[in-house]
């Protein structure tokens, strides 16, 4: 059975000595020593090494300059179902959001808060474009590809609600081409000054699942994370799989570095009563719950610390002069 051996008090202020003759300390055991008289002690004991570990949270690095980039990547694929009728999870209806604006503006405005320059690359996938009618699955919502950047959410709104009347929903669903081209990004800013964060709001079944696999498996290298919120009523087992929390995500035996894909089903946050404010907030919490760990993973792994905060900003004071 377990025997008390005997113990010994110190202080972390003695402790960050180091290895030294003042970090021996003799353990002691009260009874043995009230029963004998010649009772010495029960043993040392020697610290060999001593180390401080600084644990470092997310805002630590946002308050050192790492810049978030935020990215929106929308689903115009068919099954979706016709934008002017109100069956569909794109119906443009002029009194409240669809499900798709529900979405952006939820996540988008916590995230905004995070990009200081709040110009945001929105995407669309899916669809075919004018004039041609060739179909895309990496366009530019405003239509500019040399330009993707919209500003704030509010902008992103108005360039998904235009390219809905522009554009033809179609098909397939491949999710592949806007995750690389996030990556693309990513993968040019190593240092821990910039992490990317691309936000796909689709209504369920992908096409192109080994592409996809492979995409976010070579991407967990990089400095970016995934969120997918699933619209509509689909059934969502291949968003779980990506979602990789049960299982790591793997692809032609490569297993994804770290986890960085977060899925979360819409329908769940809908608020029964109707109160879209209640259900948009809880469903900010949820998306956003994995992201400061996730890139803290990156940090780590990568061994980049934080930059220093710099000093306060304190407004210059004026000295008036008068003159008598």
């Amino acid at each position: 059975s377990h025997d008390f051996i005997g113990e010994f008090t110190t202080s972390y202020r003695e402790l960050s000595r180091g290895q030294s003759q003042f970090n021996v300390y003799e353990v002691i055991n009260p009874k043995k020593k009230g029963k004998k008289k010649k009772y010495v002690n029960s043993g040392t004991v020697t610290l060999l090494s001593f180390l401080i570990e600084t644990e470092v949270s997310f805002l630590d690095y946002i308050k050192g300059g790492t810049q978030i980039n935020f990215t929106v990547a929308i689903d115009f694929t068919a099954s979706n179902g016709n934008p002017s009728q109100p069956t569909s999870l794109h119906y443009m209806n002029p009194y409240q959001l669809n499900a798709y604006g529900m979405a952006l503006k939820a996540v988008g405005e916590i995230i905004q808060d995070y990009d200081s320059d709040k110009m945001f690359p929105a995407l669309g996938f899916g669809a075919r474009l004018p004039p041609d009618g060739r179909v895309s699955h990496e366009f530019a919502l405003n239509g500019n590809p040399q330009n993707p950047y919209c500003h704030g959410i509010d902008g992103v709104m108005e360039a998904y609600y235009r390219s809905l009347k522009s554009v033809q929903l179609y098909g397939p669903t491949n999710f592949a081409p806007v995750i690389n081209h996030v990556a693309r990004y990513a993968a040019s800013v190593k240092d821990g000054s910039q992490y990317f964060v691309l936000l796909i709001i689709t209504d369920g079944v992908i096409s192109d699942m080994a592409q996809t696999k492979e995409s976010i498996v070579n991407a967990s290298k990089l400095p970016m994370s995934i969120i997918i919120v699933g619209v509509g009523p689909a059934e969502f087992d291949a968003m779980e799989e990506l979602d990789g929390d049960v299982v790591r995500i793997s692809s032609r035996g490569k297993f994804a570095e770290r986890d960085i894909v977060q899925f979360v089903p819409f329908r769940d946050y809908i608020d029964r009563s109707g109160n879209h404010v209640l259900s948009m907030a809880r469903l900010a919490k949820d998306v956003l719950a994995e992201i400061p760990e996730q890139f803290l993973s990156y940090m780590r792994v990568r061994g980049i610390k934080p930059s220093p905060a710099p000093p306060p900003y304190t407004p210059p004071i004026h000295v008036l002069q008068t003159q008598i």
